[in-house]
């Protein structure tokens, strides 16, 4: 509760007038969001509704104007939870207490231009657990501290500084997305009710677990080919990352929802983790180094496009429509930050296929069985190929040496 009444002291003293006006560090605002107090921020609960309110409070001090529903900051949707995993929510009106109501902040920064640029991040979290949690130990909180309390709070940093006199030239909205976790739902509702006209918008850049930046400084960069400009603009703005380029508009986090309306996008990623959907993502676990140097990325990004007028938008290939399906798995964690040839492993799980093989993390797979493996997709081809009980060899690289493994598909 200190966290909690921390956080909302800070909130009245950055927005009392006649006060000095006190900056709000990336720290404070994860340590407020991945707080205990919050319980994990679950869409449609209390905690998410605390943290709607501290976003709120945080876009007013800023100085952005409201842009959600009736000129106010928080633009609601309502669903019925699904039954089956696989269906589609369908928004509804409220009143029926079986219902569940997400909450998006939305401020907006009006520089009476013809352009307006999005800038997006999720602030829900899986809560005590639950479906999406890989937690096998009982209920506890889930504090999302890279996931998404990360982008969530470069936002803000963003919120700030975009109003310096050099980017003018663009509106820029900002979004706080609620139920991204329970499949995008917020970004959704919002694409099909914006509070702007979606033809105004020239790009969306979304941030989603942007906490956890690797000593080898990795990050990936998604929608590059949702713009012809952007693969140029990523690259000659680079002064401190490796970058995995990602071409596809499509993923699982909310850029997603705006490329499917003709947007381009961008989406930003610092890679996956042990402690990814588990309680163990915790505040005082982030690269906040790192967070303002992709804060710094960023508006190198938005100041280079400035040249460029409205961006021109392009499909991509749907990457998910193309996997293959499998009969089996290798039980490893893919490092999608590798930008090399080969699939490098990032985790290994217990008793599984790869570990009563020998493999480890940090092992790059460059062949299984006749299959020469030189990215992600290939792997996944190779894999399609077997059923439970087969055998077959696979070449890896470990720290430059190639090693031959026997593997035995195994049923999970």
């Amino acid at each position: 509760m200190k966290k909690l009444i921390l956080g909302l002291a800070l909130l009245n003293l950055i927005s009392c007038k006649n006060e000095v006006f006190i900056p709000v560090t990336i720290e404070n605002d994860v340590t407020f969001l991945a707080s205990d107090d919050l319980q994990g921020r679950e869409t449609g609960t209390d905690g998410e509704l605390k943290a709607a309110h501290y976003i709120k409070e945080r876009f007013a001090s800023i100085g952005l104007s409201p842009k959600g529903n009736e000129d106010a900051f928080f633009q609601t949707f309502t669903f019925a939870p699904k039954n089956d995993p696989h269906g589609e929510v369908r928004f509804r009106e409220s009143g029926n207490d079986s219902l569940i109501t997400g909450t998006n902040v939305v401020g907006y920064l009006d520089n009476k231009s013809l352009n307006t640029i999005v800038i997006g991040a999720h602030y829900d979290h899986l809560g005590m657990g639950g479906e999406g949690s890989l937690h096998r130990e009982g209920a506890a909180v889930h504090n999302g501290a890279d996931d998404n309390a990360s982008g969530v709070a470069v936002m803000l940093q963003l919120a700030q500084r975009l109003q310096e006199d050099s980017y003018k030239s663009n509106n820029y909205l900002f979004i706080a997305f609620s139920g991204e976790e329970m499949g995008l739902l917020g970004s959704n509702f919002f694409t099909k009710n914006a509070t702007i006209p979606l033809s105004e918008v020239n790009y969306m850049i979304n941030m989603d677990m942007v906490g956890r930046l690797n000593e080898e400084k990795a990050i990936a960069v998604h929608g590059t080919g949702t713009s012809p400009i952007f693969p140029q603009i990523i690259f000659s703005v680079n002064t401190d990352f490796k970058i995995a380029e990602h071409k596809s508009g499509v993923g699982p986090s909310d850029h997603t929802s705006f490329y499917l309306n003709d947007i381009p996008v961008l989406h930003l990623f610092t890679g996956q983790h042990d402690d990814y959907h588990k309680p163990g993502d915790d505040s005082e676990k982030l690269n906040y180094e790192g967070m303002r140097m992709i804060e710094e990325y960023i508006l190198r990004i938005i100041e280079e496009l400035d040249n460029n007028g409205k961006l021109v938008f392009t499909k991509t290939k749907d990457e998910s429509a193309s996997v293959p399906s499998f009969k089996v798995g290798l039980g490893v964690v893919p490092d999608y930050l590798f930008s090399g040839k080969g699939m490098r492993i990032d985790g290994v799980s217990e008793g599984r296929a790869a570990q009563n093989a020998g493999l480890e993390k940090g092992d790059v797979v460059i062949k299984m069985g006749d299959s020469i493996v030189v990215d992600m997709m290939s792997y996944m081809r190779a894999l399609s190929a077997y059923d439970v009980g087969d055998e077959t060899t696979i070449i890896v690289d470990r720290k430059g040496e190639e090693l031959i493994k026997e593997v035995l598909f195994v049923k999970d």
